[in-house]
């Protein structure tokens, strides 16, 4: 059963000049515990090194002696290059983060976030940094890929070219070894 106090309400950003800066300043006024959500729609996030469509996300900003804590969940489809076959795909990215903005200097977290003069959280930074963390190190467009001929470049997910891909591994010259071998045990 919920108290008064921790009554869950939950507001839409709409701002479109900066999307995801709240003002909580009705939030440091409230008492401990109590929480608001704030949810995020917009089809188009532009940053210096990162753009995605249809962002949504959720951003709880909760009350505590310390500070306030935002626990939230975002995601976003963005284009990749997978590394196999180079072709561009659209992957979702999917992420959360939990932060505390401490009222106080000897309250920071390791974050080292405080709670703004004006009341006014800014969680671009946020969400930028954990969205950049969830970006694949080798993308790939299916687990399945075939990637490009090494000898024509075709993509094979496309059509098969004929050509026989071996990659120079250091045991090959095992293989051949063992073709040999296996040649020779024979009977003739």
């Amino acid at each position: 059963m919920r108290s008064k106090n921790s009554f869950q309400k939950v507001s839409t950003v709409a701002n479109l000049r900066k999307p995801l800066r709240l003002n909580v300043g009705f939030i440091i006024n409230a008492s401990i515990g109590y929480s608001r959500d704030f949810e995020f729609s917009f089809p188009i996030y532009k940053d210096e090194d990162l753009e995605m469509t249809d962002v949504r996300g959720v951003a709880r900003v909760g009350r505590t002696p310390q500070g306030l804590v935002v626990r939230a969940n975002f995601g976003g489809d963005t284009t990749l290059e997978c590394v196999r076959c180079l072709r561009e795909y659209q992957q979702r990215l999917v992420w959360e983060f939990t932060e505390l903005y401490a009222f106080k200097p000897e309250n920071v977290a390791e974050s080292g976030l405080l709670v703004p003069e004006d009341a006014h959280l800014d969680l671009q930074p946020l969400v930028r940094e954990f969205a950049l963390l969830e970006f694949p190190i080798k993308p790939l467009c299916r687990e399945d890929c075939q990637g490009l001929c090494m000898e024509c470049g075709q993509n094979l997910n496309e059509k098969d070219c004929g050509h026989r891909n071996e990659i120079d591994s250091p045991f090959s010259v095992l293989k051949d070894l063992l073709e040999k071998r296996a040649d020779q045990d024979q009977p003739q």
